[in-house]
């Protein structure tokens, strides 16, 4: 199956542009191309989440992926796969990145059932989509193991033998003139249930979507056990119904990765007749929800760490509170708010530590963070912004000081993908006070 890999923010155009390819830019089939362009207006019409935009390279248009990594399957068939924009630095290349993708997304709630070191093992030689086809089929083969949960299904039917409970009121509507026949309400003992007929679609979902033959054929193998299943005609509703009896958690993996193939919990899919499922991630919330994981294994045990804190709104308007406050994290020592974090999935340059480029910081962020301490911490302490660590960004930008607010500092701090940990300024106040040293830290995980 024909696909491409790219990173965020790359270009893409036509193969009959005429056009070179240059860095960050990428050729497609013409076909594939005006489905994308299809998409980008579809995009703007119903006012969604752009993970497409137009641009301009050399005069002419293109388009250009954003901020979401993951997969893009057009109609045809052909895949486009997109890698964190920091794997252009790594010294692996995509495999990498692939890597540090896939633990990254592990901490999303869609993806903590990923089976991390067996899914890193595969990133070296396949895409993801190939990866999340694979996780899935060997989640499916252990229920398959463990035998396919049957339950009581009741059925009404009018049969030649009185079986269950006799509906008097259908029956003699029915049978009047039919002494030979019985309606009858009766439970049936069925593997013909929500759960295994969204198995079974997820099942037929995927075999046209992988082009690895080993793939295909224990997708087939599968399908053959589900035989006397029907698939799903209504995922939505079937999802809605499924009831987990006790002793079925050997199903949640496989019904989780259901659930994203058939696009019920799918981040972001394609809509339309001219569109097709994808699986895309937007890059802040997966660098957020992987922030958000690991940092508290930095933190003073008698702190707790906050996400997603809406306690405070910016104004008040005629006794209504308008324009909530949300930052991303928020540690506190009982109902103590210490300090106010918010992550940035952007590439500072501490080279750039001028007044025309700022580290390539944006002034919205100073003005979000001034205001998540004015409420949150009284306009007095400290604020952080993290972003990922780079070889351009290693280590903790000087302070910020605001002239109207001088007990509010403002730090702009680097978190490392791979150690997992937020390289703070060890020898400031705050810095002893919340976080562990680390030398704690590394005995902590070893003890983990």
């Amino acid at each position: 199956m024909l696909g491409i890999t790219i990173h965020e923010f790359d270009t893409l155009t036509a193969e009959n542009s005429g056009r070179q390819a240059a860095a960050g830019m990428h050729t497609i089939p013409t076909e594939v191309y005006h489905w994308l362009d299809a998409e980008c207006l579809r995009q703007s019409d119903s006012r969604q989440t752009t993970w497409l935009r137009f641009t301009q390279r050399a005069g002419c248009r293109a388009i250009q992926v954003t901020s979401y990594v993951g997969v893009m399957r057009a109609p045809d068939g052909y895949q486009i796969e997109v890698l964190p924009k920091i794997g252009k630095a790594m010294e692996n290349g995509p495999s990498e990145a692939r890597r540090l993708l896939i633990n990254m997304l592990s901490c999303l709630r869609e993806f903590r059932h990923i089976q991390t070191e067996k899914a890193n093992l595969l990133a070296a030689h396949m895409p993801l989509l190939e990866i999340f086809i694979t996780e899935f089929l060997q989640a499916v083969q252990r229920v398959v193991k463990r035998g396919l949960r049957s339950t009581y299904n009741n059925h009404e039917d009018n049969l030649f033998v009185l079986r269950g409970k006799l509906l008097h009121s259908q029956h003699l509507r029915q049978n009047l003139f039919r002494a030979d026949r019985f309606y009858t309400s009766h439970d049936e003992f069925t593997a013909d249930r929500p759960i295994n007929r969204l198995l079974h679609s997820a099942l037929h979902s995927v075999i046209p979507q992988t082009s690895s033959q080993a793939n295909q054929q224990l997708a087939r193998e599968l399908i053959f056990h589900f035989a006397d299943i029907p698939q799903s005609k209504n995922h939505q509703l079937d999802f809605q119904q499924v009831n987990a009896d006790r002793g079925m958690g050997y199903y949640n993996d496989a019904l989780a990765w259901a659930k994203l193939i058939l696009g019920d919990q799918s981040p972001l899919t394609g809509s339309g007749t001219n569109s097709a499922p994808s699986l895309l991630f937007p890059m802040e919330a997966v660098f957020e929800a992987y922030v958000t994981k690991h940092l508290p294994q930095q933190m003073a045990s008698s702190l707790s760490l906050k996400a997603q804190v809406q306690s405070h709104y910016l104004v008040n308007h005629t006794n209504k509170n308008w324009f909530r406050m949300k930052p991303d994290l928020l540690i506190r020592e009982g109902k103590k708010n210490l300090l106010v974090l918010d992550t940035k999935w952007k590439m500072l340059d501490q080279q750039k530590d001028n007044g025309t480029d700022k580290y390539n910081l944006s002034q919205n962020d100073f003005y979000q963070l001034y205001a998540y301490g004015q409420s949150y911490l009284d306009g007095e302490g400290d604020i952080v912004l993290i972003y990922p660590k780079t070889d351009s960004f290693d280590k903790p930008l000087p302070q910020f000081e605001f002239p109207s607010a001088p007990k509010l500092r403002l730090w702009a701090i680097p978190f490392c993908l791979k150690t997992k940990r937020l390289l703070i300024p060890e020898d400031k106040p705050f810095s002893l006070h919340l976080f562990k040293a680390q030398h704690d830290i590394r005995t902590t995980s070893l003890a983990n």
